[in-house]
């Protein structure tokens, strides 16, 4: 934003001038129709304070400047007219009051006053047609958007959990963990940079920055240490939004999560993190049929990783289909009900076994990314296991991924501002085929693929302003193969599946879009090997 240097006396000079003419014309009869130049006058002046232009205190200034010169063109004006000969009336009006003969002004003469009383004022700021201070009019269609966290992270490990190297060692549920016993505390914190665009009428965008490592898809935490050099930067959002109708929006790119999750005024996720962005396409409907009810409905296909298949590499692109529909109910108080039915699908996902020893064709069927707990298998069986120095193998996911998702939640608004929100999601993977598996793997694993999570929350919704306050707990249990392990929450047993327990939070505002947060979350496995972690968490927050 360039900087610029206003001649104050030059401009309180003007104004003074204004509020002068005004006066006068006033005092010869034009008081009512000037005084809506005065009032343009006034309106400017703060327009420039509110667009950065004019500090409040030089605007106070100029405001007083030209008050005075107001009052001191009034005592000459009256004292000119107190100085001027009265014409009397005739003698049979001798009983009437004096009278004084304006000059009429005509009504172009006063617009063409005003206009240019406004262009000079424009002229001395460096204002032009179209622009501002010299900066293009589309400034004004980009919305600047930001978020700061500073975040303290304690992780306590339970003194049964394994060693690392015995998760690791689990060929059916491989396991890359550095640390199973050790305490942990870390400062942290997570920046976000972005803006929406308004393009045109029907067309939209935005673009975001966020700290965090480039390889990991689910946080933007990055712990803080200053001999660990600059802070990763990365862009995070961009993406193109289309709505040629009020009900429906096309967007494309990477983009927030587009289904209704329930749960985002807690900060977690049954299925999803919620820091996850998708890429790809999707269709949102959200049509309303009266006052109350309105159906929701999304579509989309999303890329999650691109192979490049050949004879040497048989593996095939990675894609998630999705689709949800729902209906929402609003009260008279704007209370609300809403509930939404998912399909996730997730294609070519699962691993494919070698045919034959050193064969590494199906290498790239191991996904890109994983946090922990999905059932596995050595691709290569002549293999010892996955992490073998000697004859190593890779480690696929055994089960395919598709997923039937419910979500509920009601808000009672009855004592408004104050909330009451219920919430409740479950999950199962349909996909999950026991015969299938042993088929493909030689490994009969146990059918674990649902799960649950149930939720309150009473407090305001949103943590806009000083002493806004809520508080919220729940109960999570997600078996080792109701999801994807490499895109669920991050926090929950430090992200992945074969996870239960709960979670208690509060959150106080502490000014104008400034919050301070809590959380504990403590969690342990399902059936897996022993690796339970209760995490508590604080933070700072701060956006614009």
């Amino acid at each position: 934003m360039m900087q610029i240097t206003l001649k104050n006396w030059k401009l309180s000079l003007a104004l003074a001038a204004i509020f002068a003419s005004q006066n006068g014309a006033a005092v010869a009869g034009e008081r009512e129709s000037l005084e809506e130049v005065r009032a343009t006058t006034m309106s400017l002046i703060e327009l420039l304070v509110q667009e950065g232009v004019l500090s409040k205190d030089k605007a106070d200034a100029l405001l007083k400047q030209a008050q005075t010169a107001k009052q001191k063109a009034q005592e000459e004006a009256a004292a000119q007219l107190a100085s001027q000969p009265v014409e009397t009336a005739a003698p049979a009006d001798a009983g009437q009051p004096k009278s004084i003969r304006v000059q009429y002004v005509p009504e172009h003469v006063k617009n063409e006053m005003r206009a240019e009383i406004e262009q000079e004022v424009m002229k001395k700021l460096n204002y032009k047609a179209g622009e501002r201070l010299g900066i293009p009019e589309w400034i004004d269609r980009v919305e600047w958007t930001g978020e700061l966290r500073l975040r303290y992270q304690q992780d306590q490990f339970s003194d049964t959990n394994v060693s690392p190297a015995t998760l690791a060692s689990n060929n059916t549920q491989y396991m890359q963990v550095n640390n199973t016993s050790e305490d942990r505390e870390r400062q942290r914190i997570r920046a976000l940079f972005g803006a929406n665009l308004h393009i045109n009428d029907w067309l939209n965008g935005g673009i975001r920055f966020t700290t965090g490592l480039l390889q990991t898809p689910v946080t933007p935490n990055q712990t803080e240490g200053f001999s660990q050099g600059k802070f990763v930067f990365g862009l995070d959002r961009a993406f193109l939004e289309a709505k040629p109708y009020d009900w429906l929006t096309l967007t494309g790119g990477r983009f927030a999560n587009p289904f209704f999750t329930g749960n985002r005024v807690f900060g977690t996720d049954l299925i999803w993190d919620p820091d996850l962005a998708f890429d790809g396409l999707v269709a949102k409907a959200n049509p309303k049929i009266n006052n109350h009810w309105q159906v929701f409905s999304s579509i989309g296909a999303f890329p999650i990783e691109e192979v490049e298949t050949s004879d040497t590499n048989k593996a095939r692109d990675k894609w998630l289909y999705a689709a949800q529909g729902g209906i929402e109910w609003t009260a008279s108080d704007n209370s609300k009900v809403k509930l939404g039915v998912a399909y996730y699908d997730f294609k070519n996902v699962e691993g494919e076994p070698s045919q034959f020893n050193g064969d590494t064709r199906f290498d790239a069927t191991v996904p890109l990314w994983r946090q922990k707990g999905n059932s596995t298998f050595k691709l290569n069986s002549f293999a010892n296991n996955c992490d073998s120095a000697t004859n190593p193998s890779r480690c696929g996911l055994a089960s395919q991924f598709q997923l039937l998702n419910f979500t509920g939640e009601v808000d009672l608004a009855l004592f408004d501002p104050v909330h009451v929100v219920l919430h409740g999601a479950y999950v199962k993977n349909i996909g999950f085929d026991q015969q299938e598996i042993l088929r493909r793997t030689n490994t009969l694993l146990d059918e674990e693929n649902e799960g649950y999570e149930l939720a309150l929350m009473v407090g305001h919704p949103m943590m806009k302003k000083l002493h806004d306050w809520q508080v919220f707990g729940g109960y999570r249990r997600l078996e080792r193969d109701a999801m994807l392990d490499g895109f669920t929450d991050s926090n929950f047993r430090l992200g992945g599946t074969d996870a239960k327990g709960y979670f208690l939070g509060a959150q106080y505002g502490l000014g104008k879009n400034a919050w301070l947060s809590s959380r504990y979350i403590s969690a342990d496995e399902i059936s897996g090997l022993p690796f339970s972690v209760d995490t508590f968490f604080v933070d700072m927050n701060a956006r614009f």
